[in-house]
C-alpha cells in the first residue's frame, strides 16, 4: 500500500488536505496510530455526514485505508510536543518498515516569506524524491514538468558553494525526508511556499499538485470554459464550517 501523510507544518496545509482525500474517497478509519509525542486531543468526528456518526470519538493520530486504491492514509490533528521530533520519525518509519508500505508520500509546507531568489520564480509547488524512488518515478516527475526543491546557501551572503536542504515551517519534514534517505525507505515530499492565514485554498492547491501524478480522482473539466475548478472535485468535510471557531455570541451586543 501507499502511505499518506501530513507533515504539521505551516497553515496546516498538509493536514486540510488530507481531510479533503478521506472525505472525498469516504475511506474507512481502521485504527489509531498510538504516540505520546504528539498533543493529547479527542473530538468529534470530523468526517460526519449524518448525525447517527458525529458522535463518534477521533483523536490526534488515525489511520484510514481504501483497499480498492491500495491507500492507507494517516491523519495527525495535533502539534507535536517540544523535543518528541525524532521519536515520533522513528516510531513511524519503523512501523512503515514493518507494514511493509511500498512508498511513503509526505503533504507539507513551508515559509513563503524564506524564499531565496530561485524559489521566488514560478510555481510556489516543490517535490522532493528519495534516492530509492528517484529511480522509480523521476523520469515522471520530469514529464509533469514539476519543480524539485532547491537546496540553498548554507552561509548566504559569505558562500554560495555549500548548499544544504532548507525546509522553514516544514515541522518534521527535513528529519523524516533525510531518515528515509539513509534507511532506503521510497518516500516523496510534496509542498507549498504559503503563509498563515485562511489556508483552504493553498490545501486545494496541494491537493490538486498530488492528484495530478497519483490521480485519485478524475478531473472534471468544467464545459463553460474547459477549464478545471478544482473546489468541485473535493468534498469538504463538515468540520471545516468550524475552522475559524463559532461566530460571535450575540449576547455580547
Amino acid at each position: 500500500f501507499l502511505l499518506l501523510q501530513p507533515a504539521v507544518s505551516v497553515g496546516n496545509v498538509g493536514q486540510l488536505a488530507i481531510d479533503l482525500v478521506i472525505s472525498t474517497l469516504d475511506m474507512t478509519k481502521v485504527g489509531y496510530f498510538y504516540t505520546d509525542c504528539l498533543v493529547p486531543m479527542v473530538g468529534n468526528n470530523p468526517y460526519a455526514t449524518a448525525e447517527e456518526n458525529s458522535m463518534e470519538l477521533s483523536i490526534n493520530a488515525e489511520v484510514y485505508s481504501l483497499p480498492s486504491k491500495k491507500l492507507v492514509v494517516l491523519q495527525i490533528r495535533s502539534p507535536f510536543i517540544k523535543n518528541k521530533y525524532r521519536p515520533f520519525c522513528e516510531t513511524l518509519l519503523s512501523w512503515v518498515k514493518s507494514s511493509k508500505c511500498a512508498r511513503v508520500v509526505l503533504l507539507s509546507s513551508s515559509h513563503a516569506y524564506q524564499r531565496d531568489d530561485e524559489q521566488l520564480l514560478g510555481t510556489p509547488l516543490r517535490y522532493l524524491l528519495t534516492p530509492d524512488l528517484e529511480k522509480a518515478v523521476g523520469g515522471r516527475m520530469k514529464e509533469l514538468n514539476w519543480k524539485e526543491m532547491e537546496k540553498v546557501a548554507a552561509y548566504p551572503g559569505i558562500s554560495n558553494t555549500d548548499k544544504v536542504l532548507h525546509i522553514p515551517g516544514g515541522g518534521i519534514t527535513k528529519l523524516l525526508f533525510t531518515e528515509s534517505c539513509s534507511e532506503g525507505i521510497q518516500m516523496a515530499v510534496l509542498l507549498k511556499f504559503c503563509s498563515e492565514g485562511d489556508n483552504i485554498p493553498d490545501a486545494f492547491v496541494l491537493v490538486n499538485y498530488l492528484n495530478e501524478w497519483l490521480q485519485l480522482i478524475k478531473s472534471e473539466v468544467s464545459t463553460s470554459n474547459n477549464s478545471t475548478d478544482p473546489s468541485s472535485q473535493w468534498k469538504i468535510p463538515s468540520s471545516w464550517r468550524l475552522l475559524f471557531g463559532n461566530g460571535l455570541p450575540p449576547a455580547l451586543f
